[in-house]
């Protein structure tokens, strides 16, 4: 197993995405890998809720657009927990708050391994 891979396990992750087949493939191999998904969601609200309700986390995945509704104010409740993430998106970099222009971030389509080694890597 590539060591990327072998990072994840045991880890808490949270997937907040809302393309079914997207969150559908990550979530598989996520958990192929030993990880605990938390999720996946596909909105901010049920986000904001897992984050809140989930004390332990130790990374997450956010899709920018979320049925039209920008996923910032996650990427803000993670900040402000200290927990890792990055954004799994179609957006380029100056569709970011600035804030963000300069974040982690994977273009569409996502590689789950990828995404991996990004955050724990």
């Amino acid at each position: 197993m590539p060591e990327d891979r072998r990072s994840l396990a045991g880890r808490h992750v949270l997937l907040v995405e809302d393309d079914y087949f997207i969150a559908f493939d990550m979530q598989r191999h996520f958990e192929s890998s030993g990880a605990h998904v938390v999720g996946p969601v596909p909105s901010v609200r049920a986000a904001l809720d897992l984050i809140a309700a989930t004390p332990d986390l130790d990374a997450a995945v956010l899709d920018i657009n979320l049925r039209g509704e920008m996923a910032f104010p996650v990427a803000d409740a993670l900040s402000e927990r200290g927990v890792p993430f990055l954004f799994a998106t179609g957006y380029d970099t100056a569709t970011m708050p600035p804030r963000y222009a300069a974040h982690r971030h994977c273009e569409k389509p996502v590689e789950p391994d990828r995404i991996a080694q990004i955050l724990l890597g």
